[in-house]
């Protein structure tokens, strides 16, 4: 019997698949627990009309991604911080606040879990952060710490 996984099951495969399973298999577990539905007409023009959708949400997540890459190029945001004798900062420049600059400064946001810190920013100075944006694309962003 041929059926539509709603949901992945392990051993039998993803959300979205059509596999072939046992006529048993499919009406004792995979149909009662809403595991799968069958594979008529409809509910296939209703599986491909998803992955229509899903790649054009897809595509348009990766336009706005590569917007914002081309974004961060020209960028430069400035952070203040306290510091101690010898320029030394207290603590460290934390990728929390440097979201949050960019977003004052320039608009545009971005995850602090997107930001990737090599090192710890302990010192004033320019550095450069790589953005990781999603689908495989990144971008730069100059930061500037600046004493308070």
């Amino acid at each position: 019997m041929k059926v539509i996984l709603q949901q992945d099951v392990k051993g039998q495969g993803k959300k979205g698949q059509m596999i072939e399973a046992s006529d048993g298999y499919a009406r004792n577990f995979l149909l009662p627990r809403k595991l799968a539905v069958p594979a008529t007409a409809e509910n296939i023009n209703t599986m491909k009309m998803q992955e229509k959708a899903k790649a054009a949400q897809e595509a348009a997540e990766k336009a706005e991604a590569q917007a914002t890459a081309d974004k961060l190029k020209g960028i430069t945001v400035k952070v203040v911080a306290k510091a101690g004798n010898g320029g030394r900062l207290f603590g460290a420049v934390t990728t929390k606040e440097i979201a949050d600059a960019l977003s004052a400064q320039h608009g545009i946001t971005v995850q602090k879990t997107k930001l990737v810190q090599d090192e710890p920013i302990k010192a004033f100075g320019t550095y450069e952060l790589k953005v990781k944006l999603g689908y495989e694309i990144t971008g730069t962003l100059k930061v500037v710490v600046a004493e308070q």
